[in-house]
């Protein structure tokens, strides 16, 4: 799934581009980061377990794409 998909056309040229958007999953964990640094912005964070941390935002981020799938439910 998708987010954030558009259609512009140029004023001028009369030409149109379209992006698909970015995953859903990216931008879920993208915001899980966010909310991350921000708890941690005052304290030093593991520079070495930055992995693990990315890792962790897409765990969040897959339970969101796991809980949209259930809503329907």
């Amino acid at each position: 799934m998708k987010a954030f998909p558009y259609s512009h056309k140029h004023p001028t040229l009369g030409t149109t581009s379209q992006s698909e958007g970015m995953d859903l999953r990216d931008w879920f964990a993208g915001m899980a980061l966010q909310s991350v640094i921000a708890h941690y912005i005052d304290e030093d964070i593991d520079k070495e377990n930055q992995f693990g941390t990315a890792c962790a935002c897409y765990e969040y981020a897959d339970a969101m794409m796991k809980a949209r799938e259930n809503k329907d439910e």
